[in-house]
């Protein structure tokens, strides 16, 4: 019986933590997020859906006094507003962010927000929430 008690202890969190997705991006040093296999990387996520986010960045021609080189942040598409908890700054190397999904469905963009080149303003994607 405690035999039994023990297994079911040790599985339990295994089990939780197979219900997270990873969704794994690279903040790149042109300026740019990537996602393995897409030309143009978006993300879809299901609302409130819990997320293990895993970002590796790498170093573009400039970065933060603190050492972030990018940022990725979550803005409603419609008015720019920022998601809270989504506003992460990325040091090089890989990192991994525990989040949830928007409850709200709808269009969203990630943005960088730590000047990293003069392209800067192009390092976005496309992230949907659906119901």
């Amino acid at each position: 019986m405690w035999a039994a008690l023990l297994l079911v202890s040790l599985l339990a969190p295994l089990r939780a933590s197979a219900q997270v997705r990873v969704i794994e991006v690279l903040a790149d040093k042109d300026s740019r997020y990537k996602i393995a296999g897409q030309r143009t990387p978006s993300i879809a996520v299901k609302a409130g859906e819990a997320i293990l986010l895993r970002v590796t960045a790498k170093r573009a021609k400039s970065w933060n006094r603190d050492g972030s080189i990018h940022g990725f942040s979550l803005l409603r598409a419609s008015d720019r507003s920022k998601v809270a908890g989504w506003d992460l700054l990325l040091r090089p190397g890989a990192q991994e962010f525990s989040l949830n999904a928007p409850t709200a469905p709808g269009e969203y963009v990630v943005v960088c927000t730590v000047v990293c080149s003069e392209d800067h303003e192009g390092m976005n994607m496309k992230f949907v929430v659906v119901p």
